[in-house]
């Protein structure tokens, strides 16, 4: 790792095809649910998938996405056609998705996927059991090298979930956003984290956190993470393609949807992402309140309600996160805790004691306490104060080197008359950023 640790969020050489991608829609559209279903069947039915085994990777719950729509128009124009059709749920390290969940995130009567989605079968990413997994293959540390501009020289096993290499074609379906650590989420992403090993999502997320959330996130283009995914994604073995779709955030409306290779269709949606995601501001703002969905179950999924507002934010300013609804850092992480959050120069410049952890961990933990630095004499300096308001025990909070506020003294009326708040609903999903940086850019 470089002893600096420090990138710009620039675009390198991708060895992806460059074919367009068909699409309908745009920044300003939004589609009927006849043209999307319209838009699926015609691209589906002139891809060749008769008597071919699929392998549909879809998002979890934290996502916008209209998905019973769209995994509607995909069954309607495979089923009968293809000799197997399974969907996987990418939980990257999320929580599984129990029968309820499915039911509600899918769009079918409980226990009766079949009245719905009959002949389709529905699995969860199981990250945490070994025997998911199946090696595609090892991306040396020279070419880490190469692709991560310089910043990590460490090789890879790149192990990904069976089912997409037990499929004759795997088709990523899913939206596009603004990401903390790719720059713009969707196309091959969905592989990796979605439904990868270990390896390759500490190494990927520890790649964007040396880079910084604040300088990838909303970055057009081939970004090092996004070139490491694609890198990856070569090695899958199945036909790759992608419907890309961009949502209304907090809605199940659609602007656009893109078909085509994972890296042509994530291309075109993520230039529909880039003028519908994105608020500007004129002017940095002392403080934000984000009111997080309850989607968001946890804090390891809600600090994206800090991802997407850090860089609209003054110097010494703050983000309160509020969400009452949320009761733990995360019950699939609980080192976060014992970690707790700290600038990216907290743990580079002491290396030697965290670098065994898992790099995923600590990736995570940088994004939500934002930019900073750190020297053995005057110890840590954040620029931001980040403030829990949940049902977290304040202890807790504290001891994660948070700041804390109990979420029944929020008075959002008030915080929306302060003229010095910026306050954020349905925040997770929407990037602001400041006027200034993007005539820079």
């Amino acid at each position: 790792m470089s002893d600096s640790a420090v990138v710009n969020a620039q675009q390198v050489p991708t060895t992806a095809a460059t074919l367009p991608a068909a699409h309908i829609g745009g920044p300003g559209a939004v589609l009927t649910d006849a043209q999307v279903t319209e838009f699926v069947t015609k691209q589906l039915s002139g891809a060749g998938l008769d008597s071919q085994s699929v392998c549909v990777v879809v998002p979890d719950a934290t996502r916008s996405c209209p998905l019973p729509l769209l995994l509607s128009a995909v069954h309607g124009a495979l089923a009968g056609r293809v000799s197997r059709l399974t969907v996987l749920i990418a939980l990257g390290t999320h929580a599984a998705m129990d029968e309820a969940h499915l039911a509600r995130h899918l769009g079918y009567p409980e226990d009766d996927l079949a009245s719905r989605y009959p002949g389709m079968t529905v699995v969860n990413h199981e990250w945490w059991d070994p025997q998911t997994f199946v090696s595609l293959g090892t991306i040396s540390a020279d070419r880490v090298g190469e692709l991560s501009s310089g910043l990590l020289h460490h090789a890879v096993d790149v192990r990904l979930n069976r089912a997409v290499t037990d499929h004759d074609v795997a088709l990523v379906l899913g939206p596009v956003f603004p990401h903390e650590v790719v720059g713009f989420s969707g196309g091959n992403k969905y592989f990796f984290p979605g439904v990868a090993g270990a390896d390759i999502i500490d190494l990927s997320h520890w790649l964007g956190a040396l880079i910084t959330s604040a300088d990838i996130i909303g970055t057009r283009g081939i970004t090092p993470v996004r070139a490491l995914i694609n890198e990856a994604a070569a090695l899958i073995p199945s036909r790759r393609l992608a419907l890309c779709v961009v949502a209304q955030s907090g809605t199940g409306a659609l602007h656009s949807a893109c078909f085509g290779t994972p890296e042509d269709a994530w291309a075109a949606a993520a230039d529909v992402s880039a003028e519908t995601h994105v608020r500007y501001l004129d002017n940095p703002v002392k403080r934000v309140l984000s009111i997080m969905p309850d989607k968001y179950e946890d804090i390891w999924t809600a600090a994206k309600g800090f991802y997407k507002l850090e860089p609209v934010v003054a110097d010494g300013g703050e983000v309160i996160l509020y969400a009452p609804h949320v009761t733990e850092i995360s019950e699939m992480h609980p080192e976060i805790a014992e970690i707790g959050y700290h600038c990216r120069d907290y743990f580079t410049k002491q290396w030697d004691r965290f670098k065994d952890l898992h790099w995923g961990v600590l990736a995570h933990s940088t994004h939500l306490r934002g930019a900073g630095t750190y020297d053995e004499v005057r110890g840590e300096r954040c620029r931001v104060t980040v403030t829990l308001a949940t049902g977290i025990p304040e202890d807790v909070v504290r001891g994660a080197n948070l700041n804390y506020l109990d979420p029944a003294l929020v008075d959002i009326a008030a915080y929306e008359a302060d003229q010095d708040t910026l306050v954020v609903p349905q925040a997770g999903e929407v990037l602001y950023r400041l006027r200034a940086d993007r005539e820079a850019a």
